[in-house]
């Protein structure tokens, strides 16, 4: 009996302490104001933005891409911003930024005032992507690492769930009123998760990580070892990101005005959006964890190439529904597979997995921010025509999923 009570206690994982669920739960909330917020509450807002002569047609849609100009900016200086002034203020200091910048937006200056905010609330998004999940998941044991990455990156579907429900009810009242209250909600998010985050950047003895014959690891030779599989990963990502902006930024607007069910039907679906996207790190992240991360991302790529290439060829209401449903469910889910791959490539090397970790969202931040500016010049220049947008976005996803096929399995370091 003893033995197997060993043997339960070596395959059962522990139970978070309390601790550990505070820190997830800032990681949570704050992928769910930097991102599932700051980034998608900007989508059900783009009918009425117009609507309301905030800006143009083309103005609206170009300053949504400001977001990912700025995510673009915080991946690239996450890490160095994090070296200067460590995890904890960093992440705090991103938070606040964000939360300025939902009041700054309350006030429609001119379009370099609002693009100067959007871009300031993409900079703590796509900072925040790269230090939060390292900033926790080394504190975690490695057999709940999988849940806690599921629990950091629900906070993007929930930010999108929110972008679908309040966002609608705030604009009953106008859309000052909209940006304050999502000021607010972000403020009140902040507060909770100020004093969630890790004291330190990494616990005791985590910067010399032993491998498995007990010698240290050095973290350019573990990078070096797995440069070419890296490279295909960010390549693969960054066609991802290709694939997943279309939706992300026009589903609204798609089936408001270019369906002409209206923007209360248009923000029906990206409440779904939202619903699905709540489930999507959750299910992509047992499901990896069931089939392999590498196995899961293919089963990731296929489905979202299948949802986007259906908006790009059906409006019926089913070919909507189905769509929906499977980007929202893996716009947030590829993130905790992604990160994956890179934790199981090397899962004695913590800071070579921060270093890959950051270099993939790079490239995906960039392929974001060309995909967003592109996508809107082919849109005002192609007299919006979404189907094509659409295809784009399908194509993308066949490109990133054949990327996979360049490279073989390495084996774990």
């Amino acid at each position: 009996m003893s033995q197997d009570a060993n043997a339960m206690a070596r395959t059962s994982p522990s139970p978070l302490d309390a601790r550990t669920l505070y820190a997830a739960l800032a990681g949570l909330c704050a992928s769910l104001v930097a991102i599932g917020l700051a980034r998608f509450a900007y989508t059900p807002l783009i009918p009425t933005l117009i609507h309301e002569h905030w800006f143009s047609a083309s103005a609206t849609v170009a300053l949504g891409a400001a977001n990912f100009a700025g995510y673009l900016a915080g991946a690239i200086y996450g890490r160095a911003i994090a070296s200067r002034f460590g995890n904890r203020m960093s992440l705090r200091v991103l938070m606040l930024m964000a939360t300025a910048a939902f009041f700054a937006c309350a006030y429609p200056l001119s379009v370099s005032w609002f693009f100067g905010w959007r871009f300031l609330s993409g900079l703590s998004g796509g900072a925040i992507m790269v230090l939060v999940a390292t900033a926790v998941l080394p504190h975690v044991a490695p057999e709940r690492r999988g849940i806690v990455s599921g629990m950091i990156f629900l906070g993007l579907g929930l930010g999108i769930a929110a972008s679908g429900t309040v966002v609608p009810q705030l604009l009953k009242l106008g859309l000052v009123q909209t940006w304050f209250g999502l000021g607010a909600l972000s403020l009140l998010l902040t507060g909770f998760s100020w004093f969630g985050w890790p004291a330190t950047d990494l616990p005791h003895g985590a910067a010399q990580p032993a491998g498995a014959a007990g010698t240290p690891v050095s973290h350019v030779a573990t990078l070096a070892t797995y440069r070419q599989p890296l490279r295909v990963l960010a390549v693969q990502y960054a066609a991802n990101a290709l694939g997943l902006v279309p939706a992300m930024v026009l589903l609204v607007d798609y089936v408001a005005r270019g369906l002409g069910q209206g923007t209360a039907v248009g923000a029906n679906y990206w409440v779904l959006y939202g619903v699905a996207a709540i489930a999507g790190p959750l299910v992509s992240t047992a499901l990896a964890q069931r089939i392999g991360y590498r196995n899961g991302y293919r089963v990731s790529m296929v489905a979202q190439a299948f949802g986007v290439a259906l908006l790009a060829v059906s409006g019926h209401t089913v070919a909507l529904v189905v769509a929906t449903v499977v980007l929202g469910m893996f716009t947030p889910g590829v993130v905790p597979i992604v990160l994956g791959r890179i934790q199981t490539m090397m899962p004695h090397d913590a800071h070579a997995q921060r270093v890959a970790w950051s270099r993939t969202t790079t490239a995906f931040a960039l392929f974001q921010a060309a995909a967003g500016y592109g996508y809107s010049y082919l849109f005002s220049h192609t007299n919006e025509n979404y189907a094509l947008i659409f295809a784009c976005g399908a194509v993308a996803m066949v490109v990133a999923f054949a990327a996979d096929f360049l490279v073989r399995e390495p084996a774990i370091a």
